[in-house]
C-alpha cells in the first residue's frame, strides 16, 4: 500500500520523464548503488539534458520511483513493451506522490466509474482548489507552482496514455498487462489499477 506521504510539489521539475525512468531502472537492474547511478547519470550527461540543473532536480524523483518498484516490476520494465513501462511509470509515480496518486483516485477514477471520458480545465481547478482549502500546506504554495503542477499533471496523462489529447480533454482506459495486473494484485496494490481506469 502507499506509505504515507506528505503533499509535495516535486513533480514540477519531474514530470513523466519516461526515456529516463527507463534508463535509470536497467541501472538498477545491473545491480548499481544509488550514488553510483546519480554520479553515472550526471557525468555522463545519461539523459542527454541541455541544462544538469533539470537532470539534478528531476533526477531525485525518478530514483525514488525506480527504488519503489520491486524486483518483477524492475524485471517486467526492462523486458516489456513500451506502453508496458509507460504503466509502470505511472504506478511508480502514483506510489511516490501523494498529491497525484490522490488526483489519481479523486479525478481520473470517479471519471471512468461515472463513463465520462472527458476531463476539463474546470476538473483541475477544482481538484487543486479543494485540496488548498483541505491541506494548508497546499494552500501556502505559490499559484505559480500550483499551474506547474497543473501542467504536468496533464502532461503525465498525455505521456501515459491516459489523456488522447490535451486540446479536447478525451481520456483513454489503459490496456493493462495481465502480468502488472496479477503482479499488482498479489501485492496488495489492486487500488492503484482501479485509479488508472482498470
Amino acid at each position: 500500500m502507499t506509505q504515507e506521504m506528505n503533499y509535495s510539489s516535486v513533480l514540477t521539475g519531474a514530470s513523466f520523464m519516461l526515456y529516463e525512468f527507463k534508463q535509470v531502472a536497467a541501472l538498477k537492474e545491473q545491480g548499481l548503488s544509488d550514488a553510483e547511478i546519480r554520479k553515472k547519470a550526471i557525468d555522463e550527461n545519461l539523459f542527454q539534458h541541455e541544462k544538469i540543473s533539470s537532470l539534478q532536480r528531476g533526477f531525485p524523483s525518478i530514483l525514488r520511483r525506480v527504488n519503489a518498484l520491486d524486483e518483477e516490476l524492475l524485471k517486467l520494465l526492462a523486458n516489456e513493451s513500451l506502453e508496458t513501462a509507460k504503466v509502470i511509470n505511472l504506478y511508480a509515480i502514483m506510489k511516490t506522490d501523494r498529491l497525484f496518486h490522490e488526483f489519481m483516485i479523486e479525478v481520473i477514477e470517479e471519471k471512468f466509474q461515472n463513463n465520462d471520458y472527458t476531463i476539463e480545465k474546470k476538473d483541475v481547478n477544482t481538484y487543486f482548489t479543494t485540496k488548498a482549502e483541505q491541506h494548508e500546506s497546499i494552500a501556502n504554495w505559490k499559484e505559480a507552482t500550483i499551474q506547474k503542477l497543473k501542467l504536468v499533471y496533464m502532461n503525465i496523462l498525455l505521456g501515459a496514455g491516459l489523456l488522447e489529447s490535451k486540446k479536447t480533454g478525451e481520456l483513454n482506459r489503459l490496456i493493462i498487462d495481465d502480468q502488472i495486473k496479477d503482479h499488482l494484485r498479489r501485492i496488495g496494490d489492486a487500488r492503484y489499477l482501479q485509479a488508472m481506469g482498470e
